[in-house]
């Protein structure tokens, strides 16, 4: 039973990746090949699809480092999204006969081709966002900085630079990375050099990249020639915080088990999870949490339906008198394109 649930969700799985190569690689251009009076055939289609699918297939599956098909997938999941969501308005337009089909073509055009620089110039940005907590059970200001999915193997290491540089501008305790630090099997541990240049600690927990990548456990335990401390399932106490880290790796319901073996009543329990998904029980017991994961969604509109797997997506919530905070991350996933997101250093200050 167990092995036909398998076969099941592996074919789900398939499809959904075929609709994906459809719909965000060839059906924008096949909509504009219309309108130039160059219909594509079922057959042109179906072969385009298909060989968009082997190709995404491949790279996914067989966690390929060559870099055209890594250039390939990525960029045009970017690109794709930008010309679908720009397609589907011009295609309600098309049946009033408002324009005349070249005249879509154009529009099509005057918006995806200003839409793809910014969103990479944008891409290339990073904020310094600022948090401030109040709390009862701290009794100094404590000051530190939390970043997360960095992407290191699919974003080139150079992109570090920029980063440890603006995390250096700052005065704080301590850093916390809140997983997919690294996310490609082409990573290799030197590619975080550049971290060796913050003399303060460095806490890390994994977000669901880390697992992706061919000899994780080994990348994992290197981690610590850079200076980077894994919290795997644990907690570390400094001060009057109780720094709790939990691992992707495990269901929700782990983590909550964890957590409730962890938490000190009498000290700030600072948690660190990669995925928002369990923050309506953490609440009750975090004073508060960081997490990553969603990227606001990082190509607007897809915020919207990230939300509906995260309710809370991005920014600062409140409950229980605890807090949540959810980042977009420090840098893209995939497509070097960021359009209604940023990338950003969250700068908190615990009081």
């Amino acid at each position: 039973m167990i092995k036909v649930q398998k076969i099941i969700n592996a074919l789900i799985s398939l499809i959904i990746l075929f609709v994906f190569s459809y719909v965000i690689f060839i059906f924008p251009f096949d909509i504009l090949s219309s309108w130039l009076g160059k219909p594509t055939s079922l057959f042109e289609a179906l072969l385009g699809t298909t060989i968009v699918f082997g190709i995404c297939l491949y790279y996914f599956r067989s966690k390929s480092t060559n870099k055209i098909i890594k250039f390939f997938v990525y960029e045009g999941i970017g690109v794709g999204t930008i010309s679908f969501f720009i397609i589907l308005p011009l295609i309600i337009i098309s049946y009033f006969k408002i324009l005349i089909d070249f005249h879509l073509v154009v529009l099509f055009f005057t918006f995806q081709i200003p839409l793809i620089i910014y969103g990479y110039v944008n891409s290339k940005k990073l904020k310094i966002k600022k948090l401030s907590i109040e709390s009862k059970l701290i009794s100094k200001n404590i000051k530190f900085i939390f970043i997360s999915d960095i992407h290191i193997g699919s974003n080139d290491p150079s992109s570090l630079k920029k980063l440890v540089s603006k995390i250096n501008e700052l005065d704080f305790s301590f850093l916390i990375i809140g997983g997919d630090l690294i996310d490609s099997s082409a990573f290799k541990i030197f590619d975080l050099y550049e971290f060796k240049k913050i003399n303060k600690p460095i806490f890390f927990v994994t977000g669901n990249h880390e697992y992706y990548i061919q000899n994780y456990k080994k990348h994992l335990d290197d981690l610590y020639t850079v200076g980077i401390k894994t919290i795997n399932n644990e907690s570390i106490e400094f001060d009057e915080i109780n720094l709790i880290g939990l691992s992707d790796n495990i269901s929700n319901k782990s983590k909550i088990e964890y957590l409730e073996k962890l938490t000190k009543k009498s000290l700030f329990n600072l948690l660190i999870v990669h995925k928002p998904s369990i923050w309506k029980k953490a609440s009750y017991k975090a004073n508060l949490m960081l997490s990553g994961h969603t990227h606001n969604g990082q190509i607007f509109p897809f915020n919207f339906l990230v939300k509906l797997q995260f309710p809370q997506n991005y920014g600062l919530y409140k409950n229980n008198d605890n807090h949540l905070y959810v980042s977009s991350g420090s840098a893209t996933w995939g497509p070097k394109i960021r359009i209604g997101s940023n990338n950003e250093i969250i700068y908190i200050e615990l009081k």
